[in-house]
């Protein structure tokens, strides 16, 4: 283990550390904590607004084929039919719309020839129908259902191989950083009562992948130093260890963020709730690669010693 070592001395410490991130640690930990206490308030009070695909309900995709054809009409067409709740927004081109309500108690098979009908009575026969789902109570429980235990058996396994890849010390900060990023992710979906749908839990697994992936590279380098270094602290070694992969994590941040601000722009309004998604989890995941899981290595006063007596345990 001694060759292993290196002097400390010959060593720029200074030069190697060009940005002191940890000097605002207290501050960024207090802020997150903030955020994720309100984002739990906004989940417990407010929650979530859950889409077609966990509420149940139906679905439309129409095509006005008649200019004159407004947003505001057809809200007021719908409004009219008595079907529950109504979301109508504009959907791909301008003259394409999305319609998403309620399914009504009385599963009514004639449901959609009557909504056309109505539909022609009020605004004309310049529109079509392209697409029509419907999602049955029973089913939007069971897929609500499903996505919440992904969620949980994913961050389960994150835990456990944390667990094994390191020391106990860093799995506990890799989990809090992992709980940090989805918490807050949610919480912004309901303070802006922006729709949760299957894609959105599908962005949400892979926020978890891919904080997870930046927290290892960083942990990785800690665990590395640990053992090169006996005499720097950890609130100077971890500091050290996040300007070493400074570089790496700019480089996969930034081309992430590009291809996904693409997808929110260009993409249309399918993919819009997945992008901005993936956009806040990759924002919140360097973040807390940083500030979370390297915090907690700090407050556990992580030293060589701890990496040693691990490594004679196994």
């Amino acid at each position: 283990m001694e060759d292993y070592k290196i002097n400390l001395k010959n060593y720029n410490l200074e030069k190697k550390s060009k940005y002191n991130f940890n000097k605002y640690l207290n501050f960024f930990n207090l802020i997150s904590i903030t955020l994720v206490i309100i984002s739990l308030i906004l989940l417990f009070f407010k929650g979530l607004n859950f889409g077609v695909d966990f509420k149940g309900g139906t679905l439309i995709e129409l095509r006005a084929t008649d200019k004159q054809i407004t947003i505001s009409q057809l809200r007021q067409s719908f409004l009219n039919m008595n079907l529950g709740d109504v979301n109508i927004k504009e959907f791909g081109k301008n003259d394409d719309y999305l319609i998403k309500f309620e399914k009504k108690e009385d599963n009514n098979p004639n449901l959609i020839n009557e909504i056309k009908k109505d539909l022609i009575k009020s605004i004309g026969e310049g529109f079509n129908f392209r697409r029509v789902e419907n999602v049955g109570p029973k089913v939007s429980a069971e897929l609500l259902k499903s996505g919440i235990i992904a969620i949980a058996l994913s961050l389960t396994a994150m835990l456990i191989y944390i667990w094994i890849r390191f020391e106990w010390q860093f799995s506990i900060g890799a989990i809090l950083a992992l709980f940090h990023d989805v918490f807050l992710t949610l919480g912004i979906f309901s303070l802006f009562n922006l729709e949760i749908n299957l894609s959105i839990v599908a962005a949400i697994l892979t926020i978890v992948g891919y904080s997870m992936n930046d927290t290892v590279v960083i942990y990785d380098r800690v665990r590395e130093n640990l053992k090169k270094f006996s005499d720097i602290k950890i609130f100077d070694l971890t500091n050290l260890s996040i300007n070493e992969t400074l570089s790496r994590t700019i480089i996969t941040s930034v081309t992430t963020l590009l291809a996904l601000v693409s997808i929110y722009i260009f993409g249309g309004e399918i993919l819009r709730g997945f992008s901005l998604a993936m956009i806040l989890g990759v924002i919140f995941g360097t973040y807390s690669s940083m500030y979370i899981a390297n915090s907690v290595l700090i407050k556990l006063n992580v030293s060589q010693k701890t990496i040693l007596k691990e490594e004679d345990k196994n």
